[in-house]
């Protein structure tokens, strides 16, 4: 893993990356602590790194953007899972902000981090926290800050707990109720999340590669909107509906995967989805006039 893999929204001398090179004794985990300075704020741009799980401890009037979701706070826990971008403005002076970073990688051979509900599509992953509780939060990313850097051999089965530790804590409480949106500032919200989990499945560079979403049903689930507000929200800012979105794109990818690999239809259908290769031909030839297979003989007529 590469170290620009992780987060940019931090100033240059508060950097802590990940290790640059992942070996049997090196995990994917990492804690930050962000300082206050009354003269610069530090929001978060869209947080979207591949693989990344994030926890976020936030204090000071911020307001936080998801999806077409918009939510004033003064102290939260924040969980993000990797197929939702979201992002935070400081609307105050004082601020103060705790996270750690961490692939499913972390849990592997331990738990399925996904199974958790603070981690699952459909659910809005903040929770308001009182003086108390933020205090307890609070020393938990402490503790991981001061454990971090330590050497010896059962370290990361410890953050591995306090990580558990939040998510339990998260648990016992109430999420926030988001206020949602049907201006065009949230349509475009929404259709720009909408875009960004659509192109992250590109490019198809390996037949062992599948797409993860390929139905309106699975976007609105990650988006935790109702399928017909995603169409609503696509249609008024894109002039397209949701299918036709994601049928134009997989209809791009998949010329090019005819025209530049040697993998059989076969290869090609299941990476875009398809579960059986008949319905893949039927979809490429009622966009392109052509079967796969005559396109890949004659491209650029395509």
């Amino acid at each position: 893993m590469n170290k620009n893999d992780l987060n940019e929204d931090l100033k240059p001398d508060e950097r802590v990356w990940m290790p640059g090179e992942i070996g049997k004794d090196v995990q994917h985990f990492n804690v930050f602590r962000l300082k206050h300075d009354r003269d610069e704020k530090f929001d978060c741009q869209p947080f979207h790194r591949r693989q990344m799980y994030r926890i976020s401890l936030l204090k000071g009037k911020t307001r936080l953007y998801y999806a077409d979701k918009t939510v004033d706070l003064d102290c939260a826990l924040l969980f993000s899972n990797p197929n939702i971008p979201y992002a935070w403005e400081h609307l105050g002076t004082e601020q103060t902000a705790y996270f750690c970073v961490f692939t499913d990688m972390f849990f592997d051979q331990f738990i399925n981090i996904k199974e958790y509900p603070v981690f699952k599509p459909g659910n809005i992953p903040l929770f308001h926290l009182n003086a108390k509780q933020f205090t307890a939060v609070e020393r938990i990313f402490k503790q991981m800050l001061s454990e971090i850097p330590l050497e010896f051999s059962y370290k990361y089965d410890s953050l591995r707990t306090m990580v558990l530790q939040l998510i339990f804590m998260a648990l016992k409480l109430e999420p926030a109720i988001c206020q949602q949106y049907n201006d065009s500032n949230g349509s475009q919200r929404i259709s720009s999340i909408f875009m960004e989990l659509l192109e992250r499945q590109f490019p198809i560079e390996s037949n062992m590669q599948r797409l993860g979403f390929r139905y309106p049903s699975e976007f609105a689930n990650q988006l935790s909107i109702h399928v017909n507000h995603l169409n609503h929200a696509l249609k008024s800012i894109t002039g397209k509906t949701t299918s036709q979105l994601i049928s134009e794109r997989i209809m791009q990818e998949a010329r090019s995967l005819l025209q530049h690999t040697d993998w059989n239809i076969s290869e090609i259908a299941w990476s875009l989805g398809f579960d059986d290769t008949p319905h893949f031909i039927k979809f490429f030839k009622r966009g392109q006039q052509l079967t796969p297979k005559h396109y890949r003989k004659v491209p650029a007529i395509g």
